[in-house]
């Protein structure tokens, strides 16, 4: 049996208020995407000066969220850095349901995840015509509307994140010898309740 991949549970309030900074959010991504990567690389990718961002990368770090990256620097000045997990993290809203203040981290940092996902989206949008046929009409979007328990959604939630978890492993097995045409694929589900 294959062991359980998910990712770490923040229940400690002064974590999770490391990713009420914008700028910390997208260097972890951007980090999180490339694997590993400079202060200098990351700043480019940014608009940000060197020095800042280096200096919320030393934040996620003092938070648990990336590290060094052992082995990649060529020279004493050169820092590399990784995310410390491949699984990422998540937290639940439950846990930080006892102060205003853990109620307002907690809605900061669901803003800035969702609006850094709608901004991926819509460069994605703004891009599409050069990325050509294939990998447009291999996207997606789609909504479906369901009337479940909060237990059914949580196991529609499970069963998405095994589905999705396969594919990561199969896209890094590949990654090892057949490189060519694969990119970056972001795939964004939500499931929540509504009331029409």
């Amino acid at each position: 049996m294959r062991p359980e991949h998910k990712p770490e549970q923040i229940t400690d309030l002064s974590r999770l208020k490391a990713f009420t900074n914008p700028l910390r959010m997208s260097l972890y991504r951007l980090l999180y995407a490339a694997g590993s990567a400079t202060a200098s690389q990351l700043a480019e990718q940014v608009d940000q000066a060197p020095s800042l961002v280096s200096y919320h990368l030393r934040k996620l770090a003092e938070h648990g969220f990336v590290s060094e990256a052992e082995g990649r620097s060529t020279d004493a000045r050169e820092r590399w850095w990784q995310v410390v997990s491949e699984e990422g993290w998540g937290f639940r809203e439950s846990d930080f349901a006892g102060t205003p203040e853990e109620a307002a981290a907690v809605g900061a940092v669901t803003r800035g995840i969702i609006e850094t996902r709608a901004a991926q989206y819509r460069t994605y949008l703004d891009q599409k015509a050069t990325w050509g046929q294939a990998w447009t009409d291999a996207a997606f979007s789609s909504e479906w509307l369901l009337e479940l328990s909060p237990a059914e959604l949580a196991r529609l939630g499970d069963e998405f994140g095994a589905v999705l978890q396969r594919w990561r492993e199969r896209g890094k097995a590949a990654r090892a010898g057949d490189t060519e045409s694969r990119e970056h694929v972001s795939v964004h589900l939500y499931g929540f309740p509504f009331r029409p």
